[in-house]
């Protein structure tokens, strides 16, 4: 059990400007999840796609079941039994279930024709193992993300993987849905099979994994048994540096009223009323499903408002497009940065100055150089780690990816700039780099609604918090006041008497 079933050996990689690997290393144990750790860019991705062989390495050695191996793709690391779960999940809404796990490799008779009764009869069986509850004939489109998680897993072991890497798999399931892998994940590990454990969640990684490998700046730090070691240990080792203080709250300067809510619904919505200072943090909690995000947009203008009222410095507004939002001075950074926040195919410089662009027009012509000035300005305040502006944003790790987002919304010079889980998916470094951030602007009385899943989160940064339920208020308390039993309470229905004045 002690010898690794996949081994990866001073691993080399580099690409124009960048030492992504650096004597990387990491060994995966038969019966064992080892979590893979390290801050955004630490090179935990790109040693993934060496071993995939999506990139070819520089230098170094790859041996699974004790044979050196050198895939030449994803397809050939498959069929020799190591599957991949990425955070983004590769799958067809339109497709059936059994499909999704066959897809390219169907089950087919002598001429060539489908045979359809035994592949969904061996897709039934592989949901079966996973307590999946649903036929392999259904659409995988009717399945919750947490459902289509697991058919991922299906996939993987149709492949009679070996060895599973899983890449932030709870990064949007719910706690219900992350128990029910957990589960899965105690059977696999119990059947024998070696599994990665890529996340952010540090929690996760003491409640599941067995081992711990941490990569910082492209290079092997150390590897331990999660037995061996305690949280504050290692956040210093995958930052390099202690983070005294997770979450560096700073007290709000009593402001005026910036922006008022009043009896607003909205589909979902449900006559919320609440207001922003000047100068404060507000926290918004609640479940997946409450209704938070929806709210956010309808004062954005991207969802249509049915009634109510948004006052904003005093001033009634109705901003019923995007576009419109910001002109008001809105500024929205979404939850989903890759689906709605970001441009994958352009620069860091066109994403990030993309939604100022009226600052930088002279008449029909655009100024470049003050573009350039600004957005040199916000890589530096944001600590972006990028080659250069030009750089394809899809390049970029998930946490620089984040920063950028933020920096888009900031450039606009917002009044009200509403945070959707800013930090979801992004290290503990770049967390902290996040919060300073958000204090700056905070303390030169910028007014900022936080909304996250992360209760520590929520209570650490915010001076007031918010708790929706079923796309209702269900509560309101001031910072001193609040904890997780209170918000947990009123984020399942029950209704908070502990109003904030």
């Amino acid at each position: 059990m002690n010898q690794p079933i996949l081994e990866l050996k001073d691993i080399h990689k580099s690409f124009p400007g960048v030492k992504a690997l650096d004597n990387a290393c990491l060994n995966v144990y038969p019966g064992k999840v080892m979590a893979l750790l390290g801050e955004n860019g630490a090179g935990k991705s790109t040693l993934m796609k060496v071993l995939t062989g999506i990139y070819a390495l520089d230098q170094g050695e790859v041996r699974y079941e004790n044979n050196k191996v050198n895939f030449a793709g994803p397809r050939e690391s498959q069929e020799a039994g190591i599957g991949i779960i990425h955070q983004e999940l590769n799958l067809i809404p339109e497709l059936t279930i059994a499909e999704n796990i066959f897809l390219g490799r169907e089950i087919t008779n002598a001429f060539g024709g489908i045979k359809w009764s035994v592949m969904f009869d061996e897709a039934d069986a592989l949901l079966q193992r996973l307590n999946v509850k649903h036929k392999s004939s259904q659409l995988l489109g009717d399945l919750s993300l947490g459902e289509q998680q697991m058919v991922e897993i299906a996939k993987a072991l149709s492949f009679k993987s070996k060895v599973i890497i899983m890449d932030e798999p709870t990064d949007a399931l719910t706690d219900t849905e992350t128990a029910s892998l957990f589960k899965v994940i105690n059977e696999l590990r119990d059947a024998g099979y070696g599994i990665v454990y890529i996340s952010h969640r540090l929690k996760e990684i003491f409640e599941i994994c067995d081992d711990i490998t941490v990569l910082r700046d492209g290079k092997f730090i150390v590897e331990r048994k999660v037995s061996e070691i305690d949280e504050d240990t290692l956040i210093e080792l995958m930052v390099g540096r202690r983070l005294d203080e997770q979450y560096p709250r700073i007290d709000s300067v009593n402001g005026t009223t910036c922006l008022e809510v009043k009896n607003l619904s909205a589909a979902d919505i449900h006559n919320v009323n609440f207001s922003l200072n000047h100068g404060e943090i507000l926290g918004v909690s609640g479940l997946m499903g409450a209704g938070r995000t929806e709210l956010m947009k309808v004062i954005y203008g991207a969802l249509k408002r049915d009634s109510g009222e948004l006052l904003l410095e005093g001033q009634s507004i109705h901003a019923h497009t995007p576009q419109q939002g910001l002109d008001y001075g809105i500024a929205y950074i979404s939850e989903d940065r890759k689906g709605d926040g970001l441009v994958l195919g352009l620069s860091v410089k066109e994403n990030m100055s993309l939604c100022a662009l009226k600052q930088f027009s002279k008449g029909i012509q655009l100024d470049h150089q003050a573009e350039t000035i600004a957005v040199e300005d916000f890589i530096g305040l944001f600590n972006i780690k990028t080659p250069s502006m030009d750089q394809i944003i899809g390049n970029l790790s998930g946490g620089n990816q984040q920063k950028v987002a933020i920096a888009k919304g900031l450039m606009t010079k917002p009044k009200v700039l509403i945070l959707d889980e800013p930090t979801r998916g992004v290290d503990v470094g770049a967390k902290k780099e996040i919060y300073q951030l958000i204090n700056q602007f905070k303390a030169e009385g910028m007014s900022i609604i936080l909304v996250s899943s992360e209760m520590p989160e929520v209570l650490g940064m915010s001076d007031r918090i918010i708790v929706m339920h079923q796309g209702r208020i269900s509560g309101e308390f001031n910072h001193a006041d609040a904890d997780q039993e209170k918000l947990m309470a009123c984020a399942v229905g029950k209704v908070s008497n502990e109003v904030a004045a």
